[in-house]
């Protein structure tokens, strides 16, 4: 270890931020830095290493769509941060890092070599890219090149002036990505609120609330909105739940790209990832949604295989005036209505379907993700 790499770790002992982190597929050899160093039980709470998919899915919460990507970097670290919240006593000091990296193995590897690393603090959410010169070097300099990035990010997590002493060769670049967060997002983030309106001033009290991750958002989302209004003679309000039932929060990167979708357009961020909080939070509110959401509601595998659970929720929402609007929906090849999925019958009951001659657009968030991929 050089010099300056032993002063700056001594540095993020020295300062007031207690960590958790989490590796998959390179710069472990990091963690070992931090704790060869006296004082390193102040800066580590907790390290986790899911290193084979089914331990990442499992730390993730879900299968990621890319193993070695930004966003699953950034969401590893966001499920570190929550976990730091819930180990430190202090809960406000604390910050998630991660690193997913694709190195040199003993094997050919058809992609680049990459290393994806990222921290989240309470105010912000970075993202640290660097694409490695294939051939350029072994696995073990590979490695050690990606722990320094760890540490970087670790420095700056710990509000340092983070330095990067490894040479990068000349096509090589270390692409940042930060966002600091809207005091309102913070607030989110650490259940201090439970819901942000943006856009919502022009909003009468009769609303519906069209739910959804709208990544991205598109056409269809728009068109459904544009006839929801008109069917329900009323104002929408698009929502968005940075909170999930399994995964981690969404992070601040992710928060900004897709609040920028909306423009102008009415959305409330909330802190309510199922229909029943959706419902106690806009009681009495009609809530727009195409087949594939409705048929989840009444499938009992999303109720922990319980159809008493299921039966419970349907009948909660009921008291609580919630009804939906159905959109079809291609499903699995198939366009599925509200009539075709076999729903529930106090389900159909506070559900009102709309015509395919009406609207249908087969287009989906996830296929217009893969053709960005696959373009990119």
């Amino acid at each position: 270890m050089n010099s300056e790499t032993l002063a700056q770790i001594q540095a993020i002992h020295a300062a007031p931020v207690e960590f958790v982190f989490a590796m998959t597929g390179g710069g472990a050899s990091a963690l070992g830095s931090l704790l060869s160093v006296p004082g390193g039980s102040r800066t580590v709470l907790d390290a986790h290493v899911p290193y084979s998919p089914q331990a990442l899915t499992e730390w993730l919460g879900a299968e990621p769509e890319q193993a070695c990507g930004e966003r699953t970097a950034r969401a590893m670290a966001m499920a570190a941060y929550m976990r730091a919240r819930r180990l430190s006593s202090t809960k406000s000091r604390v910050a998630g890092v991660a690193v997913t990296a694709s190195l040199a193995t003993d094997r050919p590897k058809k992609g680049a070599h990459r290393v994806q690393v990222a921290f989240q603090t309470a105010t912000s959410t970075c993202a640290l890219s660097l694409e490695l010169t294939k051939g350029a070097r072994t696995r073990a300099e590979e490695e050690a090149l990606a722990a320094e990035l760890v540490l970087y990010a670790t420095a700056e997590a710990a509000g340092l002036e983070p330095h990067f002493t490894m040479m990068l060769g000349e096509d090589e670049k270390v692409v940042r990505r930060r966002v600091e967060a809207l005091p309102t997002w913070q607030t989110l983030l650490t259940g201090k609120k439970s819901r942000v309106e943006m856009n919502c001033r022009g909003a009468t009290d009769a609303i519906a609330l069209f739910p959804g991750a709208f990544n991205p958002l598109h056409a269809g989302h728009v068109e459904m909105a544009a006839i929801a209004e008109q069917l329900l003679d009323c104002d929408l309000i698009f929502e968005l739940s940075i909170t999930n039932v399994d995964k981690p929060p969404l992070d601040f990167v992710e928060i900004e790209s897709r609040v920028l979708q909306f423009e102008s357009k009415p959305l409330v961020l909330t802190r309510a990832p199922t229909f029943v909080e959706k419902a106690k939070m806009f009681p009495n509110t009609p809530f727009v949604v195409g087949a594939d959401t409705i048929s989840r509601i009444g499938e009992a595998k999303y109720y922990g295989g319980s159809i008493r659970a299921r039966d419970a929720a349907i009948d909660e929402l009921a008291e609580l005036g919630a009804s939906f609007l159905v959109f079809g929906r291609e499903m699995n090849g198939e366009y599925q209505t509200l009539e075709t999925l076999g729903l529930p019958r106090e389900l159909l009951a506070i559900s009102t379907s709309v015509a395919e001659s009406t609207f249908r657009n087969d287009v989906s968030s996830t296929q217009l993700r893969y053709r960005e991929w696959e373009l990119g």
